[in-house]
């Protein structure tokens, strides 16, 4: 039986500033409102996942060890504040290699609903781009597009609603 609620979340340009093949630890900002965020999914139990393309090493713009050792680093830093990652699922591909993984296919949240024992019915995608959209939707999960004016703290503010609805209307 699934039974695991999660967020499911897009990394450059929802949790940390998107500067473009962001893989320096120099160029980790997060963006205002996003910790505070993750801590408050966390604090009503959803398991914190993050799908990302990371198409730099697939465009040779740096390899899969950058890659990894900043993965690292930003889990790091998260953890320094109190953020606890479930799942850190990645696709390192160009889209010019039209592999299974990158999004928007929901290959990557299916993985990790399986590994995770998530039920989609209870969970959410949260991303800035269309193609995070997209992914949640071909998963069949609630999907949340950031915004100038719909940050990820305010998307974590509304879920904590819909979800207390659910349980009132229960």
């Amino acid at each position: 039986m699934k039974n695991n609620k999660a967020v499911f979340l897009d990394r450059d340009g929802t949790i940390n500033v998107d500067y473009g093949y962001v893989h320096e630890k120099e160029k980790l900002n997060f963006i205002d409102g996003a910790i505070e965020a993750l801590n408050l999914l966390q604090s009503k139990g959803y398991l914190l996942i993050i799908i990302t393309n990371q198409s730099g090493v697939g465009r040779k713009i740096y390899s899969l060890k950058v890659a990894e050792t900043f993965r690292d680093y930003f889990l790091s830093e998260l953890k320094k504040r109190s953020v606890k990652i479930d799942g850190y699922y990645s696709c390192y591909h160009s889209p010019e290699e039209h592999c299974i993984c990158r999004k928007p296919s929901p290959f990557l949240i299916n993985k990790a609903c399986t590994n995770l024992n998530i039920d989609k019915s209870k969970s959410f995608m949260i991303g800035d781009k269309d193609s995070d959209v997209k992914c949640g939707e071909n998963a069949n999960i609630e999907s949340l597009k950031i915004s100038d004016k719909k940050n990820l703290l305010y998307w974590a503010k509304k879920i904590i609603i819909m979800d207390n609805e659910k349980f009132i209307n229960k």
